[in-house]
């Protein structure tokens, strides 16, 4: 269930990601997959990541998956890039990333009735793995934005 929807302003978020493009019924493969290929080389290099990002850039699914990383690294398989900076419509989605189609659903709703104009670029960004999300899985967090069109 996705929490109250906000137009608000977000700074960008340096990442560092896996890029690829995919279909919607292999997302919840391919994400997982490049959250481990970003993690190992991350490990790898020493350094300290925050939490798993997937970055959608249009609706063919050219997707960026990764972490917030705001050190600098010697790129290979692994890039910088950053989540856009700007006016986004946004919602926290509690519970199993299968239910994350909803909280989609209903920011599109939100910026219809509202006449918002969306760019058709948008990201999650998954909370930090809690131990009691195992036992109860609608307490995991998932922040989910759009970039607006101004």
């Amino acid at each position: 269930m996705a929490a109250t929807i906000r137009l608000t302003q977000v700074e960008a978020v340096p990442l560092a990601v896996v890029r690829s493009r995919t279909r919607p019924s292999d997302l919840s493969t391919v994400v997982p997959h490049a959250c481990g290929v970003v993690w190992d080389f991350i490990r790898a290099q020493g350094l300290k990541g925050g939490r798993h990002v997937a970055l959608y850039l249009n609706d063919a699914i050219d997707l960026e998956v990764g972490v917030e990383l705001a050190l600098p690294f010697h790129e290979a398989d692994v890039v910088r890039s950053q989540t856009p900076a700007g006016t986004v419509v946004a919602a926290v989605h509690y519970g199993p990333y299968h239910g994350l189609g909803g909280a989609h659903a209903a920011i599109r709703t939100w910026t219809d009735a509202r006449g918002h104009r969306l760019t058709g670029v948008r990201w999650e960004i998954y909370g930090h793995w809690e131990q009691e999300w195992n036992t109860d899985p609608s307490r995991i967090r998932t922040d989910v934005f759009y970039q607006v069109a101004l």
